[in-house]
């Protein structure tokens, strides 16, 4: 494998160049595909997929970009990272290979299936002295790290707690196979949890006891759009989830992710201090307006911008990733974290089941944060 601090450098440029590989060109894929080119630290030099037409179409997209079979791919030379855009039912086994053959990991949430399969993982990248990073990166964008920067000069005093919502009627109006939406390793706290809990503790710190409450009001959904439209499929897993998080802090997080509700007005996350209340984004995207309610204000405020890459989209995790190993430090969106919001997640379906308490069994730094104005694609 190609060292990713000393592998090589773009034409002009002084800094390494983390070359990706990339398996799965579904629909996140091009998110990727439009951001990486721009990061200056990254370069996309392999395309795999099962579909080899999806591949090839992808390929034809990314300048300098090959199309490679997935075993081929983990092993190339010209590959120092494997950037693992699978289903998550496959997002271990992806990772496992990627890791044997001693290249680091980058992979869309949640880290893999279960918290087990998420631990081996970890551990295989510590004996190959790997790094792993998971999405979400969005908390690394200007909306939740201007909210975190708010919070950490105490701007509403001491958190007290939080809400967080995210309510739809399901992915299967738009999407053209949602199957794997609704089974083992889906569902709204799997598929859009890891957004609001990764934001969650970034801006209050890890969590250490859940309670919670869950449903399937459908035992079957049907295919809205596309060629498989009409198709109706069985729905394997909770499709309605609340519950209350205790962080670490003391604060206490409300939680709603359903795929049960048509429409709502409810915010996407607001945290409440001793002195205030802070709006925040909606933490599936990279930016947004922060809000703050002081004590002796009459109205909601704006914030102006305090933290967080301007611009970005998803890929800037991976570019941090880079970042970070060529200088010998940890990246933000890394493999802890992502191990940590899967285990509390884990551990709400659990509480939810058992109708009891459930401590949460890890436990995470909170990731260093984005300083204002910085712009990785000009490292």
């Amino acid at each position: 494998m190609g060292d990713p601090v000393t592998g090589g450098s773009e034409p002009g440029q002084d800094r390494p160049v983390l070359r990706v590989g990339v398996v799965g060109a579904g629909n996140i894929s091009g998110q990727y595909f439009q951001a990486v080119p721009r990061l200056r630290n990254l370069r996309i030099t392999a395309i795999a997929d099962l579909d080899a037409d999806r591949a090839a179409a992808a390929a034809a997209d990314v300048p300098g970009a090959r199309i490679a079979k997935p075993e081929e791919l983990y092993t190339a030379d010209d590959v120092d990272l494997v950037l693992n855009l699978t289903i998550p039912a496959v997002h271990a086994e992806v990772a496992h290979a990627a890791i044997a053959a001693g290249k680091h990991v980058y992979g869309e949430k949640p880290l893999a299936a279960t918290t087990a399969e998420a631990r081996a993982v970890l551990a295989a990248a510590e004996n190959a002295g790997v790094r792993v990073g998971c999405a979400p990166d969005t908390v690394l964008g200007t909306g939740i790290q201007t909210a975190r920067a708010a919070l950490d000069a105490g701007d509403i005093g001491v958190p007290v707690a939080a809400t967080a919502f995210m309510v739809t009627p399901g992915h299967e109006r738009w999407h053209p196979a949602p199957e794997f939406y609704y089974r083992p390793g889906g569902g709204p706290l799997l598929d859009m949890g890891p957004y609001y809990l990764t934001a969650l503790v970034t801006l209050l710190g890890p969590v250490k006891r859940v309670v919670g409450m869950s449903s399937t009001a459908q035992q079957t959904r049907t295919i809205g759009s596309g060629p498989r439209a009409g198709t109706v499929f069985p729905v394997e897993v909770e499709t309605h989830v609340t519950g209350v998080l205790e962080h670490a802090n003391g604060a206490l997080s409300t939680l709603v992710m359903s795929f049960e509700v048509w429409a709502g007005d409810l915010p996407r996350i607001e945290v409440y201090g001793s002195r205030g209340s802070l709006g925040v984004p909606d933490p599936n995207g990279f930016d947004g307006e922060v809000r703050i309610f002081r004590a002796e204000a009459k109205e909601w405020e704006p914030v102006p911008e305090l933290g967080g890459y301007r611009n970005a989209s998803r890929g800037y995790g991976v570019s941090d990733l880079a970042r970070a190993s060529a200088e010998g430090r940890p990246h933000r969106a890394d493999g802890e974290l992502a191990f940590h919001v899967l285990d509390v997640m884990e551990s709400l379906l659990a509480a939810a089941k058992s109708g009891e308490s459930v401590t949460v069994g890890s436990t995470c730094e909170r990731p260093e944060a984005v300083p204002a104005a910085a712009r990785p694609e000009e490292q």
